[in-house]
């Protein structure tokens, strides 16, 4: 039997130094163990409004949903997981209210956000992700990333045309190529990772991980493990003395075994005895 697993999250999401106003959005539901961030655009606060709708988009259909899901299939490549399903409808829902609300006046227009979203079932973690927000794993002192950004540089990096380091020399390092509230159809990138004891799981935006390297988040990740609220703080208070030129989400979450005493959520029972 596969060890039972608790989330501990803790987020925290911070104008930054330049920016007037916070576009950012981050949403945590240890009871579902959803962790959504969202990173708006558009003029005057219509990035706010696409990130929140973002966020709480997901949120909303999650919880409708998350109780009456069904038992994970066989493993088949072509086909997405339950939770996974789930997910990306989620993130078309979260599409769909943008683009309605963004037609209703007209400071929203043209308003858009990223969003990546982890859900978290058993043993297991499910993602799904539009846009340059970013999913890492930490693990055994090692730092993953989970999520392939969509974006200029990913693709010119892809291609062989540029390295890393050279597309942002161009300034280029920033412009996304997917996004909410876009087009009607949105194309959303899915995954499903194991999920392990002491494991650490880090959500940001680009705000992160455009100033800080990742050995700098790593460094940060094994000075103030597991002490998750100082840890958060220390990431967005190490990207503002960078220069804090954009804002600045992180959410964060930590896997430990589950106390043997603590109950199984009702709505896991009953997923799990449909699954037997």
């Amino acid at each position: 039997m596969a060890q039972r697993l608790h989330i501990e999250f803790c987020g925290q999401s911070d104008t930054g130094r330049v920016r007037s106003h916070n576009e950012d959005s981050i949403e945590i539901d240890p009871a579902s163990g959803l962790a959504v961030l969202a990173d708006g655009m558009g003029g005057y606060n219509a990035g706010e409004v696409a990130s929140k709708l973002a966020v709480r988009s997901v949120g909303f259909l999650v919880r409708q949903r998350l109780a009456r899901l069904e038992p994970a299939p066989a493993p088949d490549a072509t086909t997405p997981p339950p939770a996974g399903v789930l997910l990306k409808e989620s993130v078309q829902l979260a599409n769909q209210r943008i683009l309605k609300t963004a037609s209703t006046r007209p400071e929203y227009r043209g308003m858009g956000t990223t969003v990546v979203a982890a859900l978290f079932l058993g043993n297991r973690v499910h993602v799904a992700h539009v846009g340059d927000s970013r999913l890492y794993r930490f693990r055994e002192d090692q730092l993953g990333r989970l999520t392939v950004d969509h974006s200029l540089q990913e693709e010119l990096v892809a291609r062989g045309m540029f390295s890393a380091e050279e597309v942002k020399r161009l300034g280029k390092s920033n412009v996304v190529t997917r996004a909410l509230g876009v087009d009607a159809a949105v194309d959303v990138s899915l995954g499903e990772h194991d999920v392990r004891d002491g494991d650490l799981f880090l959500l940001c935006s680009d705000g992160l991980h455009d100033t800080l390297s990742e050995e700098d988040i790593l460094a940060n990740l094994r000075r103030f493990m597991p002490d998750l609220p100082r840890l958060t703080r220390a990431l967005i208070q190490a990207a503002n003395a960078r220069g804090g030129k954009d804002n600045i989400s992180v959410i964060v979450g930590h896997a430990l075994a589950a106390p043997e005493a603590t109950p199984e959520p009702a709505w896991w029972r009953r997923v799990m005895r449909r699954s037997t």
